[in-house]
């Protein structure tokens, strides 16, 4: 018997501040905790549901070792005080996880085996950098560099910035607008409605009195946009992957941060709205995910983008809010350009190279700025979407009601 296919919606949705890695406020702060905090919040969001009816917690984490491992998502979920017969499971698609467990949440409530479901993502890369603690890649990638991430993610975006004839001097320019956008979106309170601030406890040694001492702040707000990055001032950093004299043009100034954070969402089926007497903030509409060559990876989004709009017979130019991941200037230079994106639709509150990219994370990090963004404006389809590391791209696209 085929069942017939219902919507989904995303009736709560919160995030960290996104903080700094490895030195900024959340360093000492266990990924777990991140994730039980965003979960509880949205739980908090939609009072009155019960919680034994969460048919799954789906949660996205690129590196899923040491304090992000064992399935973060149950340990998560369970910190939160979420009930035994909840489940939770980890899935990983690198900077796609989070956006990736929004998909398959959402699936579940449109194929009708749950009503309600919690997709989330938690990355903390202060205490589990990029590869993880253990690099142990297939050794075929010396016969083959295709098979594995043998190619470094600074050069990709080098290779791109050269086939797509991104200039330095362009990158540099989109840089120093996305900490624009950012702080001036900080300013006027623009990601008070996605935050769910966090009470950080940091405990020391009082040696005068042999005791331990607490330092105790709320963090309420995103560390990584910086005043004063100008072009100019970017412009004055050295290339990371290649060296300028050979055409280099990648700096860390121009690519995405390094970042802590976590960030849920709440879906619903019409009947879990209707019974427990919800407000929806958007409708699932679509994903796509599309393969690439692994030594352009951050062109993905060119190939998933289409390949969403097909599937939901959506046009591009209908789509009135786009977060494109900055994981490098130039790979969202060139997305933008390929595809001839509106440029003042994508990340009008600025992105990753300002924002921070908790890896795992970021996709749903994302799709709460987005949801609460469309409704803030009065706007209707909105889209997130990144490159994926060893060649991949996704692209979800949503509807505010």
């Amino acid at each position: 018997m085929t069942k017939q296919v219902q919507d989904a919606y995303i009736v709560a949705a919160t995030r960290t501040p996104v903080g700094k890695a490895p030195r900024g406020v959340f360093r000492n702060t266990r990924p777990d905790d991140l994730l039980a905090h965003v979960i509880r919040a949205v739980m908090a969001q939609a009072p009155g549901v019960d919680p034994h009816r969460i048919g799954d917690v789906i949660v996205g984490c690129a590196m899923p070792e040491a304090e992000q491992g064992m399935n973060v998502a149950r340990i998560g979920l369970l910190l939160a005080g979420l009930p035994d017969t909840v489940p939770g499971v980890i899935i990983n698609r690198f900077c796609s996880s989070g956006l990736q467990a929004v998909a398959q949440a959402a699936d579940r409530i449109r194929l009708g085996e749950a009503d309600l479901m919690i997709a989330a993502g938690t990355e903390s890369m202060s205490m589990v950098p990029m590869m993880g603690h253990k690099v142990a890649m297939n050794p075929g990638i010396f016969d083959n560099e295709h098979i594995g991430i043998a190619y470094g993610m600074g050069i990709t975006a080098e290779n791109v910035a050269k086939q797509w004839k991104v200039s330095r001097e362009a990158q540099d320019a989109f840089a120093a607008q996305s900490h624009d956008r950012a702080l001036a979106a900080i300013k006027t309170g623009e990601f008070k409605d996605e935050i769910t601030p966090f009470q950080l406890d940091d405990h020391y040694p009082d040696l005068a009195t042999r005791g331990i001492k607490t330092d105790s702040r709320l963090i309420d707000t995103d560390e990584g946009p910086r005043a004063g990055s100008t072009p100019e001032v970017l412009g004055k950093l050295k290339t990371v992957f290649r060296n300028g004299q050979f055409g280099g043009s990648v700096t860390a100034g121009n690519s995405s941060q390094t970042s802590d954070g976590a960030a849920a969402v709440l879906l619903a089926s019409e009947q879990a709205i209707k019974e427990y007497g919800l407000t929806p903030l958007a409708r699932f509409v679509g994903y796509s995910v599309a393969g690439v060559r692994p030594d352009i990876m951050g062109i993905g989004p060119k190939e998933a983008i289409p390949k969403a709009l097909k599937q939901t017979g959506i046009k591009q130019d209908q789509l009135d809010w786009i977060e494109l991941n900055e994981a490098f200037a130039a790979q969202a230079l060139a997305v933008i350009g390929d595809l001839g994106l509106d440029p003042t639709k994508v990340n009008p509150l600025g992105g990753a190279i300002a924002l921070g990219h908790p890896l795992g994370a970021t996709g749903a990090v994302r799709t709460a700025t987005l949801v609460h963004g469309l409704r803030r404006r009065k706007q209707k389809y909105g889209m997130v979407t990144m490159c994926i590391g060893t060649g991949m791209g996704a692209a979800g696209i949503f509807e505010a009601v």
